[in-house]
């Protein structure tokens, strides 16, 4: 186990070496190209929104409004970079998987997970510790994506100067949005919490999970 959490942590420090030297010159001039590959693209028009999110936002309507303080991009400082790991590994360690059929009897149901949780509630889980911790709320945006066996699910999405991270109860490492092997459908918008826009996934090689 020891040499597994290494191995993680090794990983984890290698990417965050990269993902700073990529970086550095865009901080350094105050512009972020967010046309770089690192960067998912979404259309500037609202989209449908996920049936779970909008009964969400129908008895949490506090929580899906416009977000008053809009940062573009949250600076990945390593102590961010801490955090991410942290609140990953927390939630998809103390969260057992398990359908809303299951723990509901219903097809969709988001909400904050106890025990156990489906995908989208280890998102909400997540976004809001990120929030208390001090992330911008208009940088944390749950996303909607196909699986390679074309089932749906949700990950958290991170938007930060060096890319979008993505947050997945399926995978202990976090990864640029473009390194996961999902198909992008849509996210929160930046703007507003309680709307959604299209992502443009037009990727020709979605990489296979490793």
């Amino acid at each position: 186990m020891t040499v597994q959490i290494n191995k993680v942590i090794g990983l984890a420090g290698i990417l965050m070496l990269i993902l700073l030297a990529s970086s550095d010159r865009a901080w350094a001039t105050g512009f972020i190209d967010i046309s770089n590959a690192a960067f998912a693209n979404v259309s500037d028009r609202q989209t449908s929104i996920p049936v779970g999110h909008a009964e969400f936002c129908r008895t949490r309507p506090a929580e899906c409004t416009i977000n008053a303080r809009f940062v573009a991009a949250e600076e990945l400082s390593n102590a961010k970079w801490q955090q991410l790991l942290a609140v990953n590994s927390f939630y998809n360690t103390s969260i057992k998987p398990m359908t809303d059929e299951d723990l509901y009897q219903v097809k969709e149901f988001w909400t904050y997970p106890s025990a156990y949780g489906d995908c989208e509630d280890y998102v909400l889980a997540k976004r809001r510790a990120l929030i208390e911790a001090g992330w911008a709320a208009s940088t944390l945006m749950i996303a909607v994506v196909r699986q390679e066996n074309g089932e749906g699910h949700a990950v958290l999405m991170a938007r930060t100067d060096r890319g979008d991270l993505i947050l997945d109860n399926q995978e202990g490492m976090i990864k640029l949005w473009n390194d996961t092997p999902y198909r992008y459908v849509k996210r929160q918008s930046q703007y507003d919490a309680g709307q959604w826009v299209d992502i443009y996934d037009d990727r020709t090689t979605i990489l296979a999970s490793r």
